[in-house]
């Protein structure tokens, strides 16, 4: 399972960037990729931080918990 990379070194991608270098560059010089740097900058100016999204955990239970209702009507019947 892939790991996140440090929210440390994603700051200092995105401060590079904003202090002129381009996404390559930085990309480069920190060993990542260029999409990487991209969305990391992106997603400071659009949410303030470069922090990961957590991963893994469950996914299904909230279209299920949408429909409960409805099961368990037909469940019954």
């Amino acid at each position: 399972m892939p790991t996140t990379l440090s929210v440390d070194l994603r700051q200092r991608a995105v401060s590079a960037v904003a202090a002129g270098a381009t996404c390559r560059q930085v990309a480069e010089r920190f060993g990542v990729s260029r999409a990487s740097v991209s969305r990391w900058s992106q997603q400071k100016q659009r949410e303030g931080h470069v922090a990961p999204k957590p991963l893994g955990g469950d996914r299904r239970s909230g279209r299920l918990k949408a429909h409960a209702d409805l099961i368990l009507q037909i469940y019954r019947a």
